[in-house]
Order: structure tokens, then sequence, then C-alpha cells
């Protein structure tokens, strides 16, 4: 049972839609087990009433708060100060308050090379293919970068609107970090073939193959998998995508986006408490059938 007492630490996720989040389930347990007075509330905020729910927040004096979408982006010019990644992604998923001074992080970066550490993957120094351009790819793309890997391989269709977004972020994440990127049309099944090869990891970050639609791949039925390849996709709803079926066929060690959520949030956790999530416990606490 939660115990609400008059000195309570306020926490909780903005966006809209909301009511499907499992963060409640997982911060809240979280809170009780390590006996912290914290709780976790989800709010439905769609863009237009951002800057009010955020005001308010502050005025509250919250600890923080998570955002999901569409506030992601639009938080940007509410917030006080940005971490190095959230500088370099353009968006923010969790808020700290620190001192009255609103601070925004992104935490899905880290939340997915955590989940890659966990697969026994030491990506430092290493080479990825990454398949998708949006807010999660941009998310991993920038955090791989800043922890040490050192090429990366981008498809996505060369009529995305999100390509001269991601050319911008290759070209700054180059400067500040050294790592090299290769921005290619997803079409182009031959070079994706040959970057694959010469890959530690690959990662799709797209939604295709997400239910309702589980029988579509982002990759044709007949794609040459090199069975040393670790092939990771940020989907957890199927548990296994048609990706990570065809590359379990192959002999590819393979992983879902499961690990991905749960460490994202565990470092929101961190952020706000200074102590770690019992992931042991959060884990065994869960238990969901996807």
């Amino acid at each position: 049972m939660i115990h609400i007492t008059g000195e309570t630490g306020l926490t909780g996720l903005l966006g809209s839609p909301v009511a499907h989040s499992i963060s409640p389930l997982m911060h809240n347990y979280s809170f009780q087990s390590l006996g912290l007075d914290y709780v976790y509330l989800c709010f439905d905020v769609k863009e237009q009433g951002l800057k009010d729910a955020v005001q308010g927040l502050r005025a509250l004096n919250v600890k923080g708060f998570n955002l999901t979408m569409p506030d992601k982006n639009k938080v940007l010019e509410h917030l006080d100060e940005l971490s190095c990644a959230a500088r370099l992604i353009g968006a923010v998923n969790t808020v700290e308050n620190r001192d009255g001074r609103l601070i925004g992080h992104n935490t899905d970066g880290i939340g997915f090379m955590r989940s890659v550490a966990e697969q026994g993957l030491e990506m430092k120094g290493k080479t990825m293919t990454l398949l998708g351009a949006g807010g999660a790819a941009t998310a991993i793309c920038a955090q791989a970068a800043l922890d040490g890997v050192a090429y990366m391989h981008i498809f996505l269709r060369s009529t995305s609107s999100h390509l001269s977004r991601m050319e911008a972020l290759a070209e700054n994440l180059s400067a500040e970090t050294g790592c090299k990127f290769q921005i290619h049309d997803i079409r182009d099944l031959q070079t994706l073939e040959h970057a694959v090869r010469e890959s530690t990891l690959l990662v799709n970050a797209t939604s295709v193959g997400m239910a309702p639609r589980p029988d579509t791949c982002i990759l044709p039925e007949d794609f040459a998998f090199p069975a040393a390849l670790s092939v990771a996709d940020i989907i957890y709803n199927p548990w296994e995508t048609r990706l990570l079926s065809l590359a379990k066929k192959a002999g590819c060690k393979t992983f879902n986006g499961y690990g991905m959520l749960l460490y994202q949030g565990a470092e929101a956790f961190r952020i706000w408490t200074g102590r770690e999530m019992p992931m042991k416990q959060v884990r065994e606490y869960l238990q969901t059938d996807f």
C-alpha cells in the first residue's frame, strides 16, 4: 500500500495518451521497496496544455517528471538547462527539479545502451547499424556515440522528413565524440548487407513489426544475417518480432526493447532519488506478457 504523507515527493508522467504506461507500476513499486516517500502519477497533458502543466509542477516543487509523446520536443522551451544528450537529441523524456531549476535529460538512449551491456555486448570502438530516424533512433544514436561506438551506419528512407535532422545530428555527434557516421537509403539492401557484415550490432528503431501488425518486417525474409551479428528491436509487443525471429534462425543473438523500457525508467529514478532502482525485483514484479 502507498502511504502518502505531508512530505511525499511527487513525480509523474506527462503526455497523451498515458493510461497504458507501466511507469507508475515500476516507480511506485521501487519507491515502496526502498522505503522512499515518493509517489508517481500519470497526467494526460496534450501539447497545448504543456506550458501550464510545467509551470504548475514547478510551482508545486515536484521532484521531477517524465514526458512522452507529444511533449518530448515541446518541453525544451520551458526548461532551464539540458543534459548533453538532451541537447544533442533535441528531446527530453525526464525532468529533474534541482533546487527550483528544471533540468532536462534524455534517458531513452541510456536505457538502450544499458540493455545492450546486459546482453554482454561491449560496443566501445565497435560498429553499429541503426534502422530508423525518429525519436528513439536519435536517442540511441546520440548515446551510442557518447558511449564510444566508433562507427555508425544509419538507414532510413531518402524521402524521410527526418533526414535533415539526422544529418545534422550525425555532424554534431561526429564533432563532439569522434564517432564516424554514414547515412544510407534503407532500400539499398546491398549496402545494408555490407554494413551488417562489419557491425557488432543491428538495431531496429522503427515501429515496423509492432502490434497490431506483428507480421510485418523492416527487412526482407531472405536477408543475409551474419551469425556473429547481434540484433536488437526496440519493440516489445510482440515479445519476438518477425525481425528477431529471422535473425534468431540465422544464429544471431537477439533481444527486444523491454530492457530499454526498464532501464530508461531506472535512470530517471536515479536522477530523482540518487538511488538505484531494484531491477531484479522490478522485473519479477512486472512479469508482463506482451
